[in-house]
């Protein structure tokens, strides 16, 4: 089983993810999903949280080659970003929705000097919005992006346009179809579902359940 089955069987069994083809859930924007990932769940089992932060550690590597800190979005981010820090050794900091009201008015927690390498951590990537606005963050406070590193991707072509709009680079443990992939062969959803599945990551917009 390849690192990325793995991770979305873990995800599955933990019940991070939730598949429900034909009763969707209605996410905060109100699209209906035949998905729901909710990857906090992960701090409460270590076996899995640590695999998943020596994965994303070795993603990081791999990928962006030496950085200098590691940062998460807040708050979903803030764990793997910590434990991942922890593995490589390096300075974390994590970044804000917004910044604050009162005290100082940070939007970025922790201590970023002008210049230094940065991979942003989130824990799963839809649109890639909210991520997008945190790596801006990093940037403004004068930090330079290597890119972003998560658990899960949705695959959205939304988020794909946003990075390459961005010209930000972004790379995950595992991904959708990776996911539902192995939801079928471990008999968690049917053929029909499956199909229903894959529909919804090319037109999520005019998706529908049977």
């Amino acid at each position: 089983m390849t690192n990325a089955k793995e991770i979305a069987k873990h995800l599955l069994d933990i019940k991070a993810v939730s598949l429900s083809p034909t009763a969707p859930f209605t996410w905060a924007s109100g699209l209906k999903s035949p998905i729901y990932c909710d990857n906090r769940v992960t701090m409460s089992y270590p076996v899995v949280r640590r695999q998943i932060a020596q994965g994303l550690a070795q993603l990081i590597q791999d990928t962006y080659g030496e950085i200098d800190v590691v940062a998460g979005t807040a708050t979903a981010g803030i764990p793997h970003a910590a434990w991942v820090a922890e593995i490589l050794d390096l300075p974390m900091i994590y970044i804000r929705s917004s910044a604050k009201k009162h005290g100082k008015g940070n939007q970025i927690e922790g201590v970023l000097h002008e210049g230094q390498r940065v991979v942003v951590i989130e824990d799963l990537i839809s649109t890639g919005g909210s991520v997008l606005e945190a790596t801006d963050a990093v940037e403004n406070a004068g930090g330079k992006v290597l890119g972003v590193a998560a658990i899960f991707t949705y695959e959205l072509a939304q988020s794909t346009k946003q990075f390459s709009a961005k010209n930000m680079a972004f790379t995950t443990l595992t991904q959708y179809s990776t996911l539902i992939e192995v939801a079928r062969e471990n008999g968690v959803i049917s053929e029909n579902e499956l199909k229903l599945l894959m529909q919804w990551r090319e037109n999520p917009q005019e998706w529908n359940a049977l």
